[in-house]
């Protein structure tokens, strides 16, 4: 990276998994305004669905999920009864028995439920849901904690997708982060998941931890390539201590700065591009015949608040407490504390927390956004005149546009914004250009690489 860009690689920028953003949804959002969302669905129209389980055996000191302590199972089965009883409510809220194209469990782990509890949830969801015969069904999972009798459910019920968070495998790094995993470990765990027939795996790993080097993550990344997992996350360490209290336990001298990290992310993606996976946006990589390979391929690359995605639903449903969907008349935050969502759910109502309803602003500029993390292009103009606004509706954007370029990371022709090879690792910086709700907000978020 240029030392022009450099500057940029240290802005705190919005990962823009949705526009506008999480936090700039409404609080004390009604719940009668999501429930006529719901039932304006189309029941012609394929949705998704997003399951959110808080609870880990064991907490990991870079984690800024929301997450709960699973030490008894009592806790985790209630939870399960809560979560249950708020799939009737959504479902009951829908005009009818809709389509369902894509099911993720995340967390938190999910695989923290019992056998028995995920059979069930599983079955209440394909009597009030119609799956589609090539349905993705995705869990995340934590090879540390997983068990013989979880892996064969998991197959059973018909997952045809898991996801590892493998982070890092050098011991001392691990050991920092609270998180010891070695690669028989996740290797083994992989095949499990394969001979119950889950036949689509994906890692996580982060760069930017503590005492990480650049060559401690480009051997992870070896490692990693001899297992062959469909799809690896290259994600970013965020330190945020002011909003995840366990990254305190992180001394803020052992993190690498700036121009490390960017070093971290560029042997990790070199790695994994000479082993032979294609990278994709800005912090993901899959195998050539994997979807997500062919969806970017193909200009059909979407991102969500799962990161990239091949799938192209405009409804992803929430279900959980903390979880965020989306339907085409905007976002919708569940109730973030476990016991005020369960109350919610056992009064009969939709535990909504947040939500924004969508502008015709709001969805050109999702709209952008989402081209510019998935394509790292977009005219302008079309994009302006497919929503109803004159072609030059970007000129509030111009200066911000014409430094990035300067700068060399950006080239706009005519309306036509398309990023450099720098420029795409800066995508989030591009991206932030054209939010508007981020110009007026002093809320603060990771910095950009």
């Amino acid at each position: 990276m240029s030392s022009a860009l450099e500057k940029y690689a240290k802005s705190s920028v919005p990962r823009y998994t949705s526009y506008p953003t999480a936090p700039h949804f409404a609080k004390e959002f009604p719940e009668s305004v999501y429930r006529g969302w719901l039932a304006q669905l189309d029941t012609d129209e394929p949705i998704s669905l997003y399951l959110h389980v808080p609870f880990c055996k064991q907490q990991c000191w870079y984690c800024g999920c929301n997450m709960k302590l699973a030490s008894k199972y009592g806790p985790v089965a209630d939870y399960v009864e809560n979560l249950i009883d708020e799939i009737d409510l959504v479902a009951d809220a829908m005009p009818g028995t809709m389509p369902v194209r894509h099911l993720h469990f995340g967390g938190g782990t999910p695989t923290v439920i019992s056998p028995e509890d995920l059979g069930a949830i599983m079955t209440l969801l394909r009597e009030r849901f119609e799956f589609v015969p090539d349905a993705e069904l995705a869990i995340e999972s934590d090879p540390r904690t997983l068990t013989d009798e979880m892996v064969a459910t998991i197959g059973e019920l018909g997952f045809t997708r898991a996801s590892f968070g493998v982070q890092e495998f050098d011991p001392k790094v691990q050991a920092a982060i609270n998180r010891i995993q070695p690669p028989d470990m996740v290797a083994r765990a992989m095949d499990r998941f394969k001979a119950a027939g889950v036949s689509k795996i994906n890692f996580d790993l982060i760069y930017g931890l503590p005492y990480q080097t650049a060559e401690d993550l480009r051997r992870t990344v070896e490692q990693c390539v001899e297992m062959q997992p469909d799809r690896v996350a290259l994600f970013g360490y965020a330190h945020v201590p002011w909003v995840a209290k366990n990254q305190r336990m992180i001394p803020d001298d052992s993190l690498p700065k700036p121009e490390l990290r960017a070093e971290q992310a560029d042997a990790a993606a070199e790695a994994l591009v000479k082993g032979g996976y294609v990278r994709i946006g800005i912090d993901h990589f899959a195998l050539p015949g994997d979807s997500l390979a062919v969806a970017a391929k193909t200009g059909e690359l979407h991102r969500n608040f799962q990161g990239y995605t091949a799938d192209a639903a405009q409804t992803l449903i929430g279900i959980g407490a903390t979880s965020i969907g989306r339907t085409p008349s905007g976002y919708i935050q569940n109730i973030v504390e476990t016991g005020a969502w369960a109350r919610a759910v056992a009064a009969g109502k939709l535990p909504v927390a947040r939500g924004h309803g969508l502008t015709k602003d709001d969805n050109l500029r999702a709209h952008v956004i989402e081209r510019i993390m998935c394509d790292g292009k977009i005219d302008l103009a079309a994009a302006g005149r497919a929503f109803g606004y004159a072609d030059h509706w970007y000129a509030p954007e111009e200066e911000a546009l014409a430094e990035l370029q300067r700068d060399g990371a950006v080239i706009c022709d005519h309306g036509k914004l398309t990023l450099t090879a720098d420029g795409v690792r800066l995508s989030r910086v591009v991206a932030s250009v054209f939010d508007t709700y981020l110009r007026n907000s002093n809320v603060r978020h990771s910095i950009a690489v």
